[in-house]
């Protein structure tokens, strides 16, 4: 009878070493993804935040949106004037309860967003009473680009 070899056991420890760096490459991926989470978390809400709210819903409404025709800008005088005049409001409700800083911030937003306020609202009157239309005069219609009233 002829013998055959018996065959030998073999041990991969290669997949050991597969296994353990797989755990950790999962592990940096899970870390780099809770590092991304912290970092796109709301900041701490506070006075500047309110402020920076109420400026950004008046500046979209003075003309910072661009019409989705890409012919002109959205402008919502009513709107911005109301977060103006909430600006206003907390102004006076604050009154006596804020830093020389955060005092000094109100008063100088409020009177720039009154400023650029003032003019959007000289640029709509004057295109309405040149042709009663929204958009720019001298241009031609595929070139049109002004003032879009959304509640017009």
């Amino acid at each position: 009878m002829s013998e055959e070899p018996t065959p030998e056991i073999q041990i991969d420890t290669d997949w050991k070493a597969e296994a353990q760096a797989d755990k950790e490459r999962l592990a940096d991926a899970e870390k780099k993804v809770e590092e991304k989470t912290e970092t796109r978390q709301m900041p701490e809400p506070n006075f500047r935040g309110l402020l920076g709210i109420l400026a950004s819903q008046a500046l979209i409404g003075l003309g910072m949106h661009q019409d989705p025709s890409g012919k002109g800008v959205m402008v919502d005088l009513d709107g911005s004037k109301f977060a103006i005049d909430l600006l206003e409001m907390i102004q006076i409700k604050t009154e006596g309860n804020l830093t020389d800083e955060e005092l000094t911030e109100i008063k100088q937003l409020i009177t720039e967003l009154q400023n650029r306020f003032v003019q959007i609202a000289q640029l709509v009157a004057a295109q309405v009473q040149e042709g009663g239309t929204p958009t720019e005069t001298g241009t031609s219609p595929e070139t049109t680009v002004g003032i879009i009233d959304p509640t017009a």
